[in-house]
């Protein structure tokens, strides 16, 4: 019988965790949608994997079976995957490099002069990745480095060096009693409606709903959103306001929106992100020193 490398990821992920929520976050997937495919994983291969209670998930003698040989089976799988497409980015003379939102803001531009100076025969192709996916895409291999926001879930299992940091910012509807200070206290927005990333995203998530500098007061989510349009359409429209990167004010604008600067938080972090694997990639490298080096400049 065939089965999805995905089924077989997800229920590592629940075995090691023994918890279907904490699965569910470290993979940035809704627990229904995790519960479901567990399921399904059960019923391709007719036997019960875990014991469901109140206190978790428990494997069964098939599940403890089963993980004893899945970790290996992905290791082995993402092994390949990784080798093979960085294989065809080679073979194309192509680094991958994933970001978020604004990237390095601009400092962006003048990495990429820096890496074409230096590898005139290679190309830095830029993907771009939704705030669901906060690694970029080099949880799933589908770069070969990326630019991203610090923290961002499972970054202990990369390698990562920050470049810089810059303050948060509230991002407010226009009309919002708050939108006519200069500067507003944290304080004051702790018991506003938020738009957030999705809840699979975890720490992602409350990191920009700053969940640890609240002391106590529960967030308020007036709407979830994946993409910068989206994010700020709903702020515009009134269903949040949101906590963002300074940059946010140069790169994300529109009518019926204002950024504020925001005491209380700390700050933004940009970091560069590679996988170990690639630690001697000299590309790869040579993209980090550029990275480095441009944002030790500005």
């Amino acid at each position: 019988m065939d089965v999805d490398t995905r089924l077989l990821r997800y229920f590592a992920a629940v075995a090691e965790e023994g918890s279907l929520t904490r699965a569910a976050q470290r993979l940035y997937v809704s627990q229904p949608a995790l519960t479901k495919q567990i399921r399904r994983l059960e019923s391709a291969l007719g036997t019960a994997l875990f014991t469901r209670s109140r206190d978790g998930m428990a494997l069964t003698e098939p599940g403890r079976a089963l993980a004893t040989r899945v970790p290996g089976l992905l290791a082995g799988w993402e092994t390949a995957l990784r080798e093979t497409r960085a294989a065809g980015s080679r073979a194309d003379r192509v680094l991958r490099v994933g970001f978020l939102a604004s990237a390095a803001n601009e400092a962006t531009q003048p990495i990429i002069a820096e890496f074409a100076r230096r590898r005139p025969d290679w190309r830095a192709e830029m993907r771009q990745a939704s705030w669901s996916n906060p690694s970029a895409g080099l949880a799933g291999s589908d770069v070969d480095v990326a630019l991203v926001r610090l923290p961002f879930p499972g970054q202990e299992a990369l390698r990562v060096v920050e470049l810089f940091s810059e303050p948060r910012c509230v991002v407010l509807p226009e009309a919002h009693p708050l939108a006519g200070r200069e500067t507003i206290d944290f304080r004051e927005l702790r018991d506003e409606p938020f738009v957030a990333a999705p809840p699979e995203t975890g720490p992602w998530r409350a990191y920009w709903l700053a969940a640890d500098e609240r002391d106590g007061h529960p967030v308020r989510v007036g709407a979830v959103t994946a993409q910068p349009d989206d994010w700020l359409t709903a702020i515009a429209n009134g269903y949040g306001v949101a906590l963002a990167p300074e940059s946010a004010s140069r790169f994300y604008t529109r009518p019926g929106v204002v950024h504020r600067p925001v005491t209380g938080v700390g700050p933004s972090r940009v970091g560069v992100a590679w996988d170990p694997a690639d630690d001697a990639d000299p590309v790869v490298r040579d993209f980090v020193r550029c990275c480095r080096l441009v944002c030790a400049r500005t």
